[in-house]
């Protein structure tokens, strides 16, 4: 199955992108369909990020594509959402990585930093020459980060953390992360450099999911800082659930990649593979399979468009966000599963990308907020009533 990528658009959604928009997506569809296809298998099995790409995907300008200044591209809202889209076509442990990179530490730094600190961290950031992490799911606060028990010490011009956080993408590769504690019982931020003393990433092994993305611990103990590396823009959870707003939005459009894959690889398979004489594409069960997957990419496609819109409007709200993430990754990992029932046996192998997408897709539905708490989270919106608390 060595046909190039076709993506699917049956309603023909690319006209309502700019020429700008196209040309971005475009530009990077390509770079993965070159780059990064030949080898996810071989980084796939082996549980490694490839490293080496880190630097070309600083050229094409897709670290804190949105952001402005600082080296950024400053792109449009759909235009970053797209290269999500295209990245998580290829895998969403690339995907991964440069959300954290651009929604989750570039845009704190972005949004809530000191100019010292914007001028230390962005430029090289967006570059590819600095990676960065997210500190603040910790092993037992994953839904409930408020709960957090690393703890921000004053000592005189310095800070003093401890505490360890769970599932951090990029933690042991990262030259900075954001780690949130509590500081006086008020979640802030703390910028800390690889190398400081008590500070460490150490990996977590043996992953059925993003096993192309490095998944990690951090590790404080007795971390020594200068005040200096304190985001001072923000306190209270509001800092890094503003950042996970903008990492939810970028995985809303990267699930579509993941479906997209999904079913190119279904749909082309369908016409290759003969039972009882004919391709299983003349088959009515296989093509209504095929049908329903195409429903919800297109659907997901077009509410992405309008959150896109939103978003460059000024009028996207949280919620808006979750319905959109919850949406796409749901829609992914079905059709990840019946792409897989359309391979048969074939499906299970790595030979084909379905099981992969699938397997990552079980984390991405997890991950900055699972299903079921985006549901509460609209839940709240339509009814009035919190049924989180």
């Amino acid at each position: 199955m060595s046909d190039p990528y076709k993506a699917l658009d049956f309603y023909n959604v690319d006209e309502l992108y700019s020429d700008e928009e196209r040309m971005i997506r475009d530009t990077v569809r390509q770079w993965v369909s070159d780059r990064f296809m030949p080898i996810i298998e071989e980084h796939n099995r082996a549980a490694t990020f490839p490293t080496h790409l880190i630097p070309e995907l600083g050229e094409m300008g897709v670290y804190g594509a949105s952001l402005t200044g600082y080296g950024c591209a400053g792109l449009s809202p759909i235009a970053s959402g797209l290269i999500c889209q295209e990245l998580e076509r290829g895998d969403s442990g690339l995907r991964s990585f440069v959300s954290v990179q651009g929604s989750l530490c570039m845009y704190p730094i972005w949004a809530y930093g000191s100019e010292e600190q914007k001028q230390k961290y962005l430029p090289k950031m967006a570059a590819g020459k600095l990676i960065g992490c997210f500190g603040l799911t910790e092993a037992d606060f994953g839904s409930n980060p408020g709960g957090m028990l690393t703890k921000a010490v004053r000592d005189g011009d310095h800070f003093v953390l401890n505490g360890s956080k769970y599932w951090i993408t990029n933690g042991t590769t990262a030259d900075v992360g954001i780690v949130w504690a509590k500081l006086d019982g008020v979640v802030r931020g703390f910028l800390v450099d690889k190398g400081t003393k008590g500070y460490q990433g150490k990996p977590i092994k043996n992953k059925f999911s993003l096993r192309a993305s490095d998944t990690s611990e951090l590790v404080l103990e007795d971390v020594r800082i200068h005040k200096s590396q304190m985001l001072p823009g923000i306190e209270g959870l509001k800092g890094p659930l503003s950042c996970l707003t903008q990492a939810r939005y970028g995985i809303a459009f990267g699930a579509i990649g993941a479906a997209q894959a999904a079913f190119d690889e279904a749909c082309r398979y369908s016409k290759m593979r003969i039972s009882f004489d004919k391709p299983i594409a003349k088959y009515q069960l296989v093509q209504n399979k095929l049908v329903w997957m195409a429903a919800e990419i297109t659907k997901a496609q077009l509410m992405c468009w309008k959150l896109g819109k939103m978003k460059e409007a000024g009028t996207m709200q949280h919620f808006h966000v979750s319905m959109a993430k919850r949406n796409s990754c749901w829609m992914a990992l079905e059709c990840c599963r019946i792409g897989r029932d359309i391979l048969g046996a074939n499906g299970i192998t790595d030979e084909y990308q379905m099981m992969r997408h699938m397997c990552n897709l079980e984390s991405v539905i997890t991950y900055e907020g699972t299903h079921d708490i985006h549901g509460l989270i609209i839940g709240r919106q339509l009814t009035g009533e919190d049924a989180i608390l």
